[in-house]
């Protein structure tokens, strides 16, 4: 079940077990830790199987009418079966409902890692369009895939 969470400590614990857990992802020490504290502040969008917390998505505000996918994460042992969805769907919703026109999301260029471009086909098949790749961003080992789609 989504829930959206606003009480910035329980943002903060959520993201800390997702992301620590899916160290694969998120292993650089200090972009892990940027995430989880800038999640406080951030749309939390939170998936409850049970009695825990399997994944979790946040929305940042980078423009009047744009909203970007800032992390987003499901534990591995919740993986395919429909939460990462689930939880972009309930963000679409919000990002409409705020009055966001647009909304983006980065990851790494599809060919270059596995791992992204399972990420990569995710976003592709939840409607997102490529709009450009920026090499500088994150190095060119790791070139930062711009995806937007119009929320209308």
């Amino acid at each position: 079940m989504i829930e959206r969470i606003v009480d910035p400590a329980k943002k903060k614990e959520i993201a800390r077990t997702v992301l620590e857990a899916l160290h694969d992802w998120f292993e650089v020490d200090e972009s892990r830790e940027k995430y989880i504290e800038e999640s406080a502040g951030q749309i939390f969008l939170a998936d409850r199987e049970d009695d825990r917390y399997a994944g979790f998505l946040c929305l940042k505000e980078t423009g009047r009418e744009t909203v970007e996918i800032a992390v987003m994460g499901v534990l591995k042992e919740f993986h395919r079966r429909g939460i990462g969805r689930k939880l972009f769907d309930e963000a679409r919703i919000a990002a409409k409902d705020a009055g966001y026109e647009f909304m983006q999301v980065k990851t790494v260029r599809m060919g270059v890692y596995e791992d992204y471009d399972i990420t990569n086909r995710f976003y592709l098949s939840c409607g997102f369009k490529e709009f450009e790749v920026i090499e500088e961003l994150w190095g060119k080992e790791n070139p930062c895939q711009i995806y937007v789609m119009h929320l209308a």
